[in-house]
């Protein structure tokens, strides 16, 4: 008579082959956690600076208005006070512009850089993971085919 293969074994062995390594998959986890804080920094300091930029364009904006709102004694006065008050605003608002493109000149440099970063991090990650699932598999194939003889 002819035995039955006992194919629960077989799959048990089978997957006993392909170990799945826990770390791997925690150390990536890390990685990436430790991304997406750096990102939430940048983006969080860049959110900062533009709004102390913009608080500060409102006030100046204010300030100058005011020399507007007051009264004048002739009426070329008024045309006087709004032409400085546009003169001035246009300014402002170079000078504001000029200070977002830095912020966002910054948050690209930051941001290339983390990019970069993360990158070469994934890479080594994968690498190591890569040589270490192989080094398991050939062991276990070794072991497989030793067993077999």
């Amino acid at each position: 008579m002819t035995n039955t293969q006992d194919y629960t074994k077989m799959f048990q062995e089978m997957m006993n082959s392909f170990p799945v390594d826990a770390s791997a998959f925690q150390n990536s986890f890390r990685s990436y956690a430790s991304f997406g804080e750096k990102m939430s920094k940048v983006a969080l300091e860049a959110a900062e600076k533009s709004t102390e930029i913009s608080n500060r364009w409102t006030r100046d904006t204010i300030a100058k208005i005011g020399d507007v709102t007051t009264v004048k004694q002739e009426p070329a006065d008024y045309t006087k006070a709004m032409t400085e008050f546009a003169s001035a605003h246009a300014e402002m608002t170079a000078e504001t512009m000029a200070a977002f493109a830095e912020v966002a000149k910054k948050v690209q440099m930051e941001t290339v850089e983390l990019m970069l970063a993360a990158g070469k991090d994934v890479s080594e990650d994968m690498t190591a993971a890569a040589k270490k699932a192989g080094n398991e598999m050939t062991a276990n194939v070794r072991k497989t085919a030793a067993t077999a003889k």
